[in-house]
């Protein structure tokens, strides 16, 4: 079934426009009786069946409306210090992918990629389009949005004592840091030369815990995507359900 997001919806009828109204008529090419999934960005899916197209707009009846099952019961926020070249667009793509539910940049003292203002704002842009894509693909029940670039300094005391920081010189296996017990979770993964002592410190003044994922350096990339499945794993956010959905896009791989 086809997902897509809206910031508001009009029951019994709500009219779709604008480049979903597009994608709807032009891509898919659906027709009067086909079923859709919109989110209004609130973690509510409405299921509804195509009413009218036309090129411009698709009308569709709203049949049923519940929260989305396929949100995390668990508020993750990935700090994520800047990273060179397209590898961004990357993290933020399967950050949202694995249910982080906002995505801050960070600029810390090893970013080797260092954009000014005009240059981050066109950045922003192009990687909230990517967490929207992404969050459409994935079935999620709102966007996550990455917003702007943050210091070190502002994201350590942002994120306080639900901080966990992967630290290549050592800490607790991330699986066992204390923030995973309960409530909200700040993941700090660094850029391609990690984190200086003077930064961790700071997340341990804060109330933060130091983990480790293992005795393998991974790439900047390929950290976070590992640190937000053990997370998503241990808080009991990839079980799934016992049926299969419908793929929504892609082939579906026994």
């Amino acid at each position: 079934m086809a997902w897509f997001f809206t910031d508001s919806v009009d029951k019994p009828l709500h009219t779709i426009t604008g480049e979903n109204a597009r994608h709807i008529s032009r891509s898919l090419r659906m027709k009067p009786g086909e079923e859709l999934t919109i989110c209004d960005g609130d973690g509510v899916r409405h299921d509804c069946a195509v009413e009218s197209i036309d090129s411009e707009s698709v009308t569709v009846s709203v049949k049923s409306s519940r929260p989305c099952e396929n949100e995390p019961d668990r508020q993750v926020t990935l700090y994520q210090a800047l990273t060179k070249g397209e590898k961004m667009e990357f993290i933020i793509q399967k950050a949202v992918e694995l249910g982080a539910s906002e995505i801050v940049p960070v600029l810390s003292a090893r970013c080797v990629s260092r954009p000014d203002e005009k240059s981050m704002k066109k950045k922003l842009e192009r990687w909230n389009k990517i967490a929207l894509q992404a969050a459409m693909q994935s079935r999620r029940g709102i966007v996550p949005k990455v917003v702007p670039l943050l210091t070190f300094e502002q994201a350590a005391k942002s994120a306080g004592s639900s901080a966990v920081i992967c630290y290549e010189l050592g800490g607790c296996p991330i699986g066992e840091a204390p923030q995973l017990a309960s409530g909200d979770i700040s993941l700090f993964i660094g850029s391609e030369g990690g984190f200086e002592r003077s930064e961790v410190d700071l997340i341990f003044a804060g109330g933060g815990t130091a983990v480790t994922l293992g005795n393998r350096i991974l790439r900047a990339e390929t950290a976070p995507l590992a640190a937000l499945s053990i997370i998503m794993y241990v808080t009991g956010n990839m079980n799934g359900s016992t049926s299969r959905p419908e793929p929504s896009g892609g082939d579906w791989r026994d």
